[in-house]
């Protein structure tokens, strides 16, 4: 088994919309997939540009469950992205970015661990993009980024360890470790978060 590391992003449910209103200013402009509508709970609608199960057909979440999209992410050429597009053959745009994809983003609409917070979850699809999630500042900008434009109550960078790296937490960036989502204290450390 690779590595699945991955961006996790925590959010008051009535976030998501605005959180995927903002995901979808990050994707690639020259995207040639047809636009996917998801319904969210609450029947509220949104169009993004990506895949869902590599299809694009609508996405039905009005009763809850998850949403599942296959995304790509366009990420500033810091060095550890330039030195991955360098080994896939990608070049940055006009602006300096890359296409990093697929993300595998995974929407929970109320986090078990922390009820009325949404979980967006963004996964990295191969053990050298997990790597690369780890390495790049750039990449973590981008997801820090998002979290405080979605007004996202914490953002964690998971790396299937007993700790995670925290870079955005109670309206304000930081870069300090706590509990890994599946550890003990992880409990413990939602209860500080703001409401």
């Amino acid at each position: 088994m690779g590595l699945d590391y991955g961006y996790q992003i925590y959010l008051p449910a009535r976030n998501v919309a605005r959180a995927l209103g903002e995901l979808t200013r990050l994707a690639p402009p020259d995207d040639r997939v047809p636009p996917l509508t998801v319904t969210l709970p609450g029947g509220e609608r949104v169009t993004v540009p990506f895949t869902s199960g590599f299809k694009s057909e609508p996405v039905d979440c009005s009763a809850g469950g998850e949403l599942d999209l296959d995304t790509s992410i366009m990420f500033g050429a810091d060095d550890a992205v330039r030195a991955y597009a360098d080994g896939h053959g990608m070049v940055p745009d006009g602006l300096g970015r890359v296409a990093v994809g697929y993300v595998y983003l995974t929407g929970t609409f109320e986090s078990p661990l922390h009820p009325r917070h949404a979980l967006l979850d963004f996964t990295a699809a191969t053990s050298e993009m997990s790597r690369l999630f780890e390495r790049s500042a750039s990449i973590r900008e981008v997801f820090t980024g998002l979290a405080a434009a979605s007004g996202a109550v914490c953002c964690l960078l998971d790396t299937e360890s007993e700790t995670s790296r925290a870079t955005w937490l109670n309206g304000r960036p930081v870069d300090e470790a706590v509990p890994g989502m599946f550890s003990e204290g992880f409990r413990d450390f939602t209860a500080t978060w703001d409401d």
